[in-house]
């Protein structure tokens, strides 16, 4: 799928909202003081950080459709602070932000037109993006978080196309990186592969079903095999950081 492909990425952005709305509003007002599936975040974090990002990205579209420059932080000290002041918010302004920020998200993207969806911006790491690229950035937000609060989502539920395109972003991204191993991810539940990490004569097999391999990648709790080059079961590798 194209991930610059608004017309298929919004519809994904609109579903993944709902999700992660769903597991919010279905938990106690304590559970959400609970810890998250993060490391030292709770899933009050968790909420604080998907509400402070559709902010973030509305910045982007109102940058694409304006021409002012509007980042999406002023700095990744500043973004950390907000995060964690937010979360100590009542619950229910955090319950009212995550609706409302991504209602603002939802109007600043349909105001966009064939010309702004193809004005550059910059990601928060200040990689040069069109603007038809904002909704794939939420959609990874939205999804990848839901299963994040520990709250009853889990990368199966993920939908099966963005599963894919999740893949496709994520061994992307992550074949660059250090320490990366060379493997071919080949879900049993898909007809296709994908590679990762650098070429190899003898990478190794990382099988289960696609959700699971992108639960593995992505660091969400996929349990997978790997299989060695003659067909033996070997230690599953370890993948870099993502997101």
């Amino acid at each position: 799928m194209d991930r610059r492909d608004a017309a298929v990425t919004l519809p994904w952005m609109g579903s993944g909202t709902e999700l992660i709305t769903r597991a919010v509003d279905a938990l106690p007002d304590d559970a959400l003081r609970a810890p998250s599936a993060l490391p030292g975040w709770s899933r009050a974090h968790v909420v604080a950080h998907v509400a402070r990002n559709a902010e973030a990205l509305t910045r982007l579209a109102t940058w694409a459709r304006t021409g002012v420059e509007t980042p999406m932080y002023p700095s990744r000290e500043h973004r950390a602070a907000e995060i964690e002041s937010s979360a100590q918010a009542p619950v229910d302004v955090l319950r009212a932000e995550l609706v409302t920020t991504a209602e603002e998200l939802d109007a600043a993207l349909a105001a966009l037109d064939d010309i702004t969806w193809r004005a550059e911006v910059r990601s928060a790491l200040g990689r040069p993006i069109p603007a038809a690229e904002i909704p794939w950035m939420r959609v990874r937000e939205v999804w990848l978080h839901a299963v994040d609060l520990d709250a009853g989502v889990s990368v199966a539920d993920v939908a099966p196309d963005v599963v894919d395109t999740l893949l496709d972003d994520s061994t992307g991204t992550l074949s660059a990186a250090d320490g990366c191993p060379s493997a071919v991810l080949a879900p049993g539940d898909r007809e296709r592969t994908w590679t990762l990490g650098p070429a190899s004569d003898h990478p190794v097999q990382i099988r289960g079903s696609a959700a699971q391999v992108l639960g593995w990648l992505v660091g969400r709790g996929g349990t997978v095999e790997a299989v060695a080059a003659d067909g033996a079961p070997t230690v599953v590798p370890a993948p870099p950081r993502w997101l």
